[in-house]
């Protein structure tokens, strides 16, 4: 009897240290809607109502302007990790997500981070990227979110391929700006245009029809583990 009682005060206290801790995970599934475009590998995180990776009609930060241009996730990684409390877990799902493909991570907070964000680079782009900013976890159960593609503003977007990183261009990832020719703002992105095959020093073009894609260009799901 002694034992059988020490065995369920150790559970309940368990059970009580678990609850107090306020844990939560969730298994996050982004698909890749495009016809034409791979997203660089994937950054995601869970965190409080406070956090935003960037405002809509305001300058990105230097750290999404590297993700933006090159896919780079480390130095948005650093700045999300410097706030402390205000953010759980931040991961990335490493690797190209090619069109029609689905990638799957979990992450993991406490119950005050009631957020999720996610983003990624589009290639081959000049400075496009996919993303969710500060949308609400599910409290219980999924949900599932479509995703949007944005311009950082912080490069021309020339569609030249010497410009552009990555598999098919093989291109510079970052150019230090600004630059009179970057917007300076973070936009919906407008897609790819024609604008010819050759530029005047006879750089490729890429063109529309392989590259163009509509919003949403990304589905995200979210499942409450535990």
């Amino acid at each position: 009897m002694h034992i059988r009682l020490t065995l369920l005060v150790t559970l309940l206290l368990s059970s009580t240290i678990t609850l107090a801790s306020g844990q939560r995970r969730y298994e996050v599934s982004i698909t890749n809607l495009t016809k034409g475009q791979s997203f660089t590998p994937q950054l995601v995180t869970m965190h409080t109502n406070s956090v935003r990776l960037f405002t809509l009609g305001e300058p990105a930060s230097s750290s999404l302007e590297l993700l933006a241009e090159g896919g780079d996730t480390a130095p948005l990684t650093a700045d999300l990790n410097d706030l402390s409390d205000k953010v759980g877990e931040v991961a990335t799902i490493p690797g190209l997500l090619t069109p029609g493909q689905t990638a799957t991570v979990e992450i993991s907070g406490r119950r005050r981070h009631r957020f999720l964000s996610f983003a990624a680079m589009l290639i081959p782009t000049n400075d496009t990227f996919v993303a969710l900013n500060r949308m609400r976890l599910p409290h219980r159960g999924s949900v599932s979110y479509t995703a949007l593609a944005y311009d950082s503003g912080t490069e021309e977007n020339n569609q030249i391929c010497v410009n552009i990183p990555g598999p098919r261009c093989l291109g510079e990832g970052h150019s230090p700006g600004p630059n009179d020719t970057d917007e300076g703002f973070v936009y919906v992105s407008n897609g790819f245009h024609d604008l010819g095959k050759l530029d005047a020093e006879g750089n490729e073009i890429l063109g529309p029809l392989e590259y163009d894609w509509r919003n949403p260009v990304a589905l995200v799901t979210v499942k409450r583990l535990r």
